[in-house]
């Protein structure tokens, strides 16, 4: 029995095949070890890394609120000032026509209306053409001016003069305009009052370039710190 014993380990050393023992470890397996209190190298550094990235996120949200911020006041002051050039052309056409009915239909279409477009008009040709990286400088401040003057002065202007020309025919405060001729007659008689628009028309226009060349800044700086982040 222990020949055959002593035959069967020849046989396995010569196969080069080294039976283990009870409780040993084969000499090409490694055990993994680990040292107490040693730790990781990668949950080091997202330790490290956590505080810079919530830094990073803050200060990207507090500068967007500074944006926007900015991009809702000067858009809401636009269209403010449109709104306050519609009272002052109803204003005027109500003194020419001699109109006294509906005042508070008349002002607040005349101060809705020109508000309303004139933001919806500057968010969609303005500030959506913008950040789509479709207009420059120039057409950014083009486009600005062409929309204070535009829905700034010339549409309250035209719905003033409708809608207290209507009410003048209808209530009869102004003599009836001879056939054929009525437009003419009513800028006859309203020509001296109507110079007065010049004024909104110079404050619409100044500031339509201001907003221009603001936003375009704000969407430069938007631009630089984004690609310096990348």
């Amino acid at each position: 029995m222990a020949a055959l014993g002593r035959e069967a380990g020849a046989d396995q050393r010569a196969a080069g095949v080294v039976p283990v023992g009870v409780g040993e470890a084969p000499e090409d397996i490694k055990m993994p070890t680990y040292i107490y209190g040693q730790s990781s190298p990668s949950l080091g550094d997202a330790k490290l890394r956590k505080p810079m990235i919530i830094e990073i996120i803050e200060k990207k949200i507090e500068y967007l609120r500074k944006e926007k911020t900015l991009n809702i006041y000067g858009t809401v002051t636009f269209g403010t000032t449109a709104g306050f050039s519609g009272i002052l052309a109803n204003l005027i056409f109500r003194h020419c026509f001699k109109v006294k009915h509906d005042a508070l239909k008349t002002y607040a279409s005349l101060t809705t209306l020109p508000f309303l477009s004139t933001i919806v008009s500057y968010e969609l040709l303005v500030k959506h053409a913008l950040y789509s990286g479709n207009i420059s400088r120039e057409n950014c401040v083009l486009r600005s001016s062409l929309i204070g003057i535009v829905c700034g002065v010339l549409y309250p202007t035209a719905l003033a003069f409708s809608k207290n020309g209507r009410l003048a025919v209808k209530y009869h405060t102004v003599p009836l305009p001879p056939k054929g001729r009525v437009l003419l007659y009513w800028l006859l008689l309203c020509q001296t009052e109507i110079k007065a628009m010049v004024i909104p028309l110079i404050l619409q226009t100044a500031l339509g370039i201001y907003h221009g060349l603001q936003h375009y800044a704000i969407f430069e700086s938007t631009l630089e710190q984004t690609v310096h982040e990348d």
